[in-house]
């Protein structure tokens, strides 16, 4: 979540209410997080320097505006551009993909091949449990029980290669490298 915060921050200075709201227009389709949770967020950002108040409105609340510094710049760009993780593809990739057009095109064309690879494991990854599952034996008593459970691999198996489809059309159309 911090870096998704640096990347609104990044894009403009912004209060809690504004990034609560921004989360919940845009950030929402692929990140979800409580005004609680990014107040923490924020408040661990600010502490570790990443971020500073860049403005107090006075009043009785003192709605602080918040900006990125130097060493949260340097930060959000490591994590654009560094290894991939997460705990799923989705997870992983869409923040990323979200907040490439801040960076330069020839880092975005390094940035987009890693992500696509990041789909393309985790694809791997299902097509390995599908196969382990086809030679599997299913007791008559659990057919039901593994039906369902398979339905969920199918979809799984479904979204990740849509995505790894999307990931390379999208590579090729925008000349990056991605096969």
């Amino acid at each position: 979540m911090a870096h998704v915060i640096l990347g609104l921050l990044l894009l403009r200075p912004a209060s809690l209410y504004d990034l609560v709201k921004h989360f919940e227009a845009s950030v929402s389709l692929f990140y979800s997080a409580s005004s609680g949770s990014i107040r923490r967020a924020l408040e661990t950002l600010l502490t570790g320097g990443l971020i500073e108040v860049a403005d107090v409105t006075p009043g009785a609340r003192g709605r602080k505006t918040y900006r990125v510094t130097d060493a949260g710049r340097a930060d959000f760009r490591a994590w654009l551009t560094g290894p991939v993780t997460g705990p799923d593809a989705e997870a992983a990739v869409l923040p990323r993909l979200f907040f490439l057009g801040l960076l330069e095109p020839d880092e975005r064309a390094a940035v987009l091949p890693r992500l696509t690879a990041r789909v393309e494991q985790d694809v791997a990854r299902l097509e390995a449990l599908e196969q382990q599952l086809a030679v599997q034996e299913v007791p008559d008593e659990l057919g039901e029980v593994f039906a369902f459970q398979r339905a969920t691999l199918d979809y799984g198996l479904a979204s990740g290669r849509f995505a790894r489809d999307w990931f390379r059309r999208y590579g090729r159309e925008h000349d990056t490298g991605t096969p």
